[in-house]
């Protein structure tokens, strides 16, 4: 035990130099701690390895600091004049932009200005080129990101009725195939700085697995967000190391193998999931709101207050978004789910999949 309180009181002198002069040299430190270069070239691995300094010349950590991983795509909106007629032409307008869970949910981030980085893969072409440099403009540090070479950045096609829901999707997203847990192996300084890590399983299930083990174990703060029906099946059994999981009522029902129709079997499903090992669980049911079940048992149902309802594109990610700016904003889990509801109920207004969201509006909307 003494050796141990030792330890920590040579880390955190060790940190208050660094903090004095970042470019401190470890013979300096050796020099003012009384400790030999490689005793402290050992304290400042550790520390690196914990993410408590980043880079060469010894940053420290951001206490703020958002990572996401995952999907950066190329968006191909479609969506309907009229009522959809299966089996023929539907007269339909198209939009295309960026997109991506992971990169939406950066970009709303970016856009209240948090301060959050993204790691993802994008292809050698112009569009990988063009999609990493709108996300840069939008405030998201993308120097973590990736171009694999002879590969197609992502692209995610969809078609929306009339009313902006969702008819049908298709994916382009081969090249996360090489998102291994390798790459996030030689980020792991950059994403242990975090103080709240977003995935999406766009990730391979290996690398998930990775993830969400190497979180348990370092006790870090891991959201995850299911995508899609399909890709709920990369999640591992044990999901003790998510401390919340974001899932559609369809992504629920297929996790958990039963049937959502009801308040009641929402219920059950969260449960089933709590089971698993989650901390806290939201189930998006779209228009009608979110149940929420939290790791002490405590649940509720937020409804949206939307006065028009445009498009549903992008609302997840807006949800998500404004969550995690609540929780590194010191807000509570029940006021970061509010904001969250805030910054959904804007982009459900716009055709935009991320709206120009501001701090006022969310705060107005919160208030409203």
């Amino acid at each position: 035990m003494v050796a141990e309180r030792t330890l920590v009181v040579k880390d955190q002198r060790i940190l208050e130099l660094i903090r004095e002069n970042p470019f401190i040299t470890q013979q300096e430190l050796s020099e003012k701690l009384g400790l030999s270069r490689s005793a402290v070239a050992g304290y400042i691995s550790t520390l690196t390895k914990r993410g408590e300094i980043v880079g060469r010349a010894y940053v420290l950590k951001e206490e703020s600091k958002i990572t996401c991983i995952g999907g950066a795509n190329i968006d191909r909106k479609t969506r309907t004049l009229s009522p959809v007629q299966y089996g023929t032409s539907n007269p339909a307008s198209s939009v295309q932009g960026c997109g991506g869970v992971a990169r939406n949910v950066a970009e709303n981030l970016g856009r209240l200005s948090s301060d959050v980085s993204l790691i993802t893969l994008t292809g050698d072409e112009q569009d990988g080129a063009w999609l990493l440099k709108e996300t840069k403009e939008h405030g998201v540090d993308v120097t973590q990101s990736i171009t694999v070479n002879n590969e197609k950045t992502g692209t995610y096609t969809s078609i929306l009725d009339e009313s902006g829901e969702l008819v049908l999707a298709v994916a382009d997203m081969n090249i996360y195939e090489h998102f291994s847990p390798e790459l996030l192996e030689a980020r792991w300084s950059h994403i242990a700085s975090s103080e709240v890590i977003f995935a999406d399983t766009n990730l391979p299930e290996v690398t998930l697995s990775y993830l969400i083990e190497r979180v348990e174990k370092e006790e870090r703060s891991l959201w995850v967000h299911t995508v899609s029906t399909p890709k709920t099946k990369r999640l591992p059994q044990n999901l003790s190391g998510i401390e919340v999981l974001f899932v559609t009522r369809e992504e629920a029902a297929e996790l958990t193998e039963t049937e959502i129709h009801s308040m009641e079997e929402c219920r059950k499903a969260a449960e089933l999931l709590s089971g698993r090992g989650v901390s806290n669980v939201i189930i998006h049911l779209e228009t009608e709101g979110v149940f929420v079940r939290q790791n002490s048992g405590e649940e509720a149902f937020v409804e949206p207050s939307v006065e028009t309802w445009v498009d549903g594109t992008g609302v997840k990610e807006a949800f998500i978004g404004g969550m995690l700016f609540g929780r590194t904003h010191e807000k509570s889990f029940h006021d970061s789910v509010r904001v969250g509801m805030a910054a959904s109920n804007q982009t459900w207004q716009t055709e935009e999949t991320v709206a120009d969201l501001t701090t006022e509006q969310l705060n107005e909307n919160i208030r409203n």
